[in-house]
């Protein structure tokens, strides 16, 4: 039968990802593709799964959220008693490029030498729960927490239920300061944590809110005297607002943040102290106020304190601002971890219906290049209304279409890993949220497209239950064995995106998942709610939540035209992505391409990122 790359071309939208404050309800990315310059000789095209919306967040509201932080910060701000003269904002504007230390008499200071991470290392992760938007902290928790099961095990629970000397039974502890206490919002901080993080020896990250209160707790002083700087007056705001910080500088990068217009809760801008008698403190990384043309320290570290001027999980992109923190962590749990830059790839969307010959000459490419790789493979295409079959329904299985098995076997001996990309990728003979083909839709969520051309989800489907997702993953590996191809071993959601249940069933089927994922409100506490959620993708490969492996994806995909709202994604911005991504120290560039591309966008790719300094591994190869 004709290759879909064959057929008239229709416009998609693509799938969005969200990683509540990052992907969805806000936030995610993706990419784009022409005839002849990248694009498919005409015919279908889909584009995978895409996570291009930047918020991160599902199903809250982020705008009310910034609201409310900026009217809490304005009131503490009035409140505040007149600085004494001995403490001087001017390191507010100092121009810094990379980390720096701001003390008097001297300049600068570097990270504590690395040292080795012991066996069993262990996070605590703490998030508020209280306030009108107490549910940001949970998703917060999971996205941190997600981060620091690459290190060991982790520990999440609410802030309010910490007791006296957990600090020192971990390695280290993340707090995620969500909920701005004060007014009419009391704080739910015990008295115990506010002790133990100033007393302890074991790292302490805080990011966000309340840090004020910790220096009020210890004794505004004394907090001076340990660390040298003054929270009590710092502030997100300053006369003119939050500013528009659309950047920050960490490890010789220029990392991007893009929060949309009146959804940015502002980035603390900490009151470092100078003068005899204050330590120095480090400045990890600077933050640009592109507004004024001014920086200020957006994390910085002294003594067994690491504060982060805010949460960076909200409005994320490959490029952003998060990647910072994620390296930070290697600080606080793994220190003496070693620089290194690997690069992994998959190829995309592979199914009865594809081109052999398409995916040969790929292989060809790849194994010329001594580059190990994935094949995400759907073991059955379904097209239930015939929307590219002359409006008759078609079902194609791999056995079927014995030409795209021996592809497929093809690569398979010249360095591919086969992986499972569901069974069918879409979802009955209903639009979810296109037309019911396969790669066009989702197969384990439902979604549409609204108004505005963007793709809403929905929640889970009708029959969703371990039970469905099981069924649906048996079916798939049954396909793989009659058409005689190996079990795969890893496993992506079609369009990033099941639900709770779901995922955990993946996990007992896989040894790991290569994608990027979402986590739901109430999965902490054991009962995970249908559609609040936040999306992620990670720079290393982590245990999640969900107890599964997930293998990184988080520099996109290539396309070559703008989409649902989004630009073109060309090997100039994944390799811009990659470049980013240097900035953590032991990550990845990890990447997945359509084979109904030409081979040359792949090549211009995988070029830039070589260039770089990364190293291709095999999915299967990564730790």
């Amino acid at each position: 039968m004709k290759s879909r790359s064959r057929r008239p071309r229709i416009f998609r939208v693509s799938s969005i990802l969200a990683l509540v404050a990052a992907l969805f309800g806000g936030v995610f990315l993706a990419t784009a593709n022409g005839a002849g310059a990248g694009k498919p000789a005409g015919g279908h095209h889909r584009h995978g799964e895409d996570l291009r919306d930047r918020s991160g967040v599902a199903k809250v509201d982020l705008k009310g959220w910034a609201s409310s932080q900026v009217s809490a910060d304005r009131t503490r701000r009035a409140k505040a008693p007149v600085a004494k003269a001995a403490v001087r904002q001017a390191a507010y504007v100092r121009p810094v490029a990379q980390a720096q230390t701001v003390r008097a008499a001297q300049t600068v200071q570097t990270v504590k030498a690395p040292q080795a991470a012991a066996a069993g290392t262990s996070a605590l992760v703490l998030y508020d729960t209280a306030g009108p938007y107490g549910q940001l902290g949970e998703l917060y928790a999971m996205a941190a927490a997600n981060l620091a099961g690459h290190f060991g095990t982790v520990a999440a629970k609410p802030v309010s239920q910490y007791t006296a000397g957990l600090v020192n039974q971990y390695t280290a502890t993340i707090y995620l300061g969500s909920t701005y206490y004060g007014g009419s919002t009391p704080d739910a901080i015990p008295a115990a944590f506010y002790t133990d993080a100033v007393a302890t020896t074991h790292p302490v990250t805080w990011l966000g809110d309340n840090i004020w209160s910790l220096a009020n707790a210890a004794g505004v002083t004394a907090f001076q005297q340990k660390y040298g700087w003054d929270p009590t007056t710092s502030y997100f705001t300053t006369a003119g607002g939050v500013g528009t910080v659309n950047q920050v500088a960490y490890r010789n990068q220029n990392l991007t943040r893009n929060i949309p217009a009146g959804q940015d809760g502002g980035v603390l801008r900490p009151n470092i102290l100078t003068g005899a008698g204050y330590p120095a403190v480090t400045s990890l990384a600077q933050a640009t106020d592109s507004a004024t043309g001014t920086t200020f320290p957006w994390a910085v570290r002294s003594s067994n304190l690491t504060y982060i001027g805010e949460i960076p999980f909200a409005f994320v992109s490959e490029s952003d601002r998060v990647i910072a923190f994620e390296d930070l962590l290697f600080d606080a749990l793994a220190p003496a971890t070693a620089e290194r830059h690997r690069a992994m790839m998959r190829l995309e969307d592979i199914s009865p219906d594809s081109d052999p010959a398409e995916l040969r000459a790929i292989a060809d490419y790849l194994y010329s290049e001594k580059i190990p790789y994935g094949i995400n493979v759907i073991p059955v295409y379904k097209d239930p209304k015939g929307t590219y079959n002359n409006g008759t329904a078609q079902t194609i299985t791999l056995v079927q279409r014995p030409q795209v098995v021996s592809a497929l076997k093809y690569m398979l001996a010249r360095g591919a890993v086969l992986m499972d990309h569901g069974y069918t990728h879409q979802y009955s003979n209903v639009a979810n949220p296109y037309d019911g083909v396969t790669g066009d839709d989702f197969e384990f969520y439902r979604a549409h497209v609204d108004a505005s051309n963007n793709v809403v989800y929905d929640g889970t489907v009708a029959e969703d239950s371990a039970l469905w997702a099981q069924t649906r993953v048996t079916a798939a590996l049954t396909q793989f064995t009659l058409a005689g191809l190996p079990k795969p071993a890893l496993w992506t959601t079609p369009h990033y995106a099941a639900s709770a249940a779901d995922y955990k069933v993946f996990a007992k089927n896989f040894n790991a998942r290569l994608e990027r994922s979402l986590y739901f409100s109430g999965t902490l506490g054991g009962t995970a709610t249908p559609n609040q959620f936040i999306g992620q993708f990670f720079p290393y490969v982590v245990k999640d939540v969900y107890g599964t492996t997930v293998l990184p994806e988080n520099i996109g995909n290539y396309e070559a035209e703008a989409y649902n709202n989004h630009p073109a994604r060309l090997p100039a911005d994944l390799i811009a992505s990659a470049k980013a991504n240097l900035a953590v120290r032991d990550g990845f560039a990890s990447f997945f391409y359509h084979p109904y591309y030409p081979v040359q966008p792949l090549k211009d790719t995988v070029d830039g990122i070589r260039a770089l300094g990364y190293t291709f591994v095999s999915p299967t190869a990564v730790s």
